[in-house]
């Protein structure tokens, strides 16, 4: 018995060790919430001027993809490889299929319009490429992607699809 709970801890150390070392692309993480996509360039010049600027034009989708449960975004952090931090701090419910944008710039959050703002006029997502990670309120990741435009955005139109 004690032989068997030892190897079972070895398995899952090394399993755990496994999951660690893995690039961000190769992650998946079992979570109802994940990433649809990211409009990465915001259409037209950059300017993150808060009254003129297009940070608002900047975003990531957030989709629930479970078939039968609520998820509250409270406490779901984003960040990208930067460390730029986006925290949910208020209560969006996301019913099965559906998402939320999360947009640069400022606005008014709304349940209806499926939308919440970073209240940051600075741009999160670089054009270039980047790593988007969503993680849970618990720490635990939720989903992760790398991009590069150049390989990732095939029309050259800024948004990049990474689960339909």
């Amino acid at each position: 018995m004690r032989i068997r709970t030892i190897a079972t801890t070895a398995v899952a150390a090394g399993a755990l060790a496994a999951l660690t070392a893995a690039p961000a692309q190769a992650t998946e993480y079992s979570s109802a919430l994940k990433v649809r996509g990211v409009q990465y360039d915001a259409p037209g010049s950059d300017s993150n001027s808060c009254s003129t600027g297009n940070t608002d034009e900047e975003y990531l989708t957030v989709k629930n993809y479970s078939s039968g449960s609520t998820v509250d975004l409270k406490g779901y952090v984003v960040k990208d490889k930067a460390g730029n931090t986006f925290t949910f701090t208020r209560s969006h419910y996301l019913q099965p299929g559906d998402y939320v944008k999360l947009r640069g710039g400022r606005g008014t959050d709304s349940d209806a319009g499926n939308v919440v703002y970073r209240n940051n006029c600075n741009f999160m997502w670089n054009n270039d490429k980047d790593t988007i990670y969503l993680f849970k309120p618990s720490g635990a990741g939720a989903d992760s992607h790398s991009y590069t435009n150049s390989q990732n955005d095939r029309d050259g139109n800024g948004y990049i699809t990474f689960h339909s």
